[in-house]
């Protein structure tokens, strides 16, 4: 079945040819949603006119300021449920970070930082048409994830990140997209929590305060000493992990992950 999408074609919001040949891209795991990353006037709610023009001016940005053939972005929704294609389908972008393109296409909504930072639902359901259409024309996968999810940047802002965690949900209701990866939570930090001697650091702390909601009688002060150590061989012990009293990296992803008895 063909997907609806109200779509602006290149040619429609005067996109500038690029000025290289794109890398081919068949199949990924799915979308990574955006936000522009700057102040985005609220006037461009009653004025597609000026989605228009900032579509341009982004694609001004990305060849003249970064230097790229062409936009970043592989399509781009705007306030009136209306999608831009950029690099578009079948096409590697160029806005996820270097190494990472490859992985996912990348969706802009037109919201920053200040201004206009909350998509209304017209933008959601632009975005998720795009989506659809990825998958659709593009190979996209399931995974519908934020530009943060793996890279370090704020984007796409903690309002549209929310509404991404949450599952990308349509608003009014309806299906939420598929995401059949593993659900997100910090990510094991590469170095081991043992004591002794005291392991100290913000990913103790981080570790600590998960025990804690998932009811463990611990205190929330970075430092992994013989306290923390009880609570991980408790902890190891009802999971059927090795008992070592080391937090490693299957004892910390089962620390989010483990259903809570």
């Amino acid at each position: 079945m063909s997907v609806a999408i109200d779509i602006v074609s290149r040619k429609d919001w005067g996109a500038r040819a690029p000025r290289g040949s794109y890398s081919s891209l068949s199949r990924n795991k799915g979308v990574k949603v955006h936000y522009t990353g700057g102040r985005v006037e609220p006037s461009i709610v009653d004025d597609h006119a000026r989605c228009v023009a900032m579509v341009k001016s982004i694609q001004n940005f990305h060849m003249d300021g970064n230097g790229w053939i062409d936009i970043g972005y592989s399509m781009v929704a705007c306030p009136h449920r209306k999608v831009f294609v950029g690099r578009g389908p079948g096409h590697v972008c160029a806005a996820n970070g270097a190494g990472l393109n490859t992985n996912h296409y990348a969706v802009l909504a037109l919201v920053g930082n200040s201004g206009l930072v909350q998509p209304n639902d017209d933008m959601l359901l632009g975005v998720l048409d795009a989506i659809d259409y990825l998958r659709e024309h593009g190979g996209a996968g399931t995974e519908v994830k934020g530009h943060r999810d793996g890279y370090s940047t704020d984007c796409p802002g903690d309002v549209l990140y929310a509404w991404v965690k949450k599952g990308a949900p349509r608003p009014g209701g309806g299906e939420t997209p598929p995401d059949n990866g593993p659900k997100e939570h910090p990510k094991f930090p590469g170095r081991l929590l043992k004591y002794p001697p005291i392991t100290r650091g913000e990913d103790v702390r981080t570790w600590q305060a998960q025990m804690k909601k998932r009811g463990a009688a611990v205190d929330v002060d970075g430092a992994y000493g013989p306290a923390s150590r009880e609570i991980c061989l408790d902890f190891q012990r009802e999971q059927g992990l090795d008992a070592d009293g080391v937090v490693g990296k299957l004892t910390w992803d089962a620390a989010w992950e483990a259903p809570v008895s």
